[in-house]
């Protein structure tokens, strides 16, 4: 399940006035600060879940979704928050210095 916040669409709403509405993709993706997960705009796959949330579509892997569910989708003052029930790990302890984790 993707649950989607009421402050999160008013931000997708905002977004969207100067662009096509397009499906937006949930995804994990790694860096310094360990596994997250992130959004991006995409194209529907056949492999996908689909959460209609007003006139936006957020879409996620199946299998990622059945690991991370439930995923909420909020937004406050610094930017999008998504939180699920997946145990990201954390990054390399060399970050920001000079280990050959990150920048290397």
């Amino acid at each position: 399940m993707i649950q989607v916040s009421k402050s999160a669409i008013e931000a997708v709403t905002e977004y969207f006035t100067t662009i096509d509405v397009k499906p937006i993709r949930i995804f994990l993706t790694q860096g310094c600060g360990g596994q997250q997960l992130a959004m991006a705009l995409d194209e529907i796959k056949d492999t996908d879940a689909v959460h209609d949330a007003g006139k936006f579509q957020f879409v996620m892997d199946r299998s990622l979704l059945d690991q991370a569910q439930p995923v909420q989708i909020d937004y406050a003052n610094l930017g999008f928050k998504i939180s699920s029930n997946l145990e990201l790990g954390g990054g390399c302890q060399s970050c920001g210095s000079a280990g050959s984790c990150c920048g290397s």
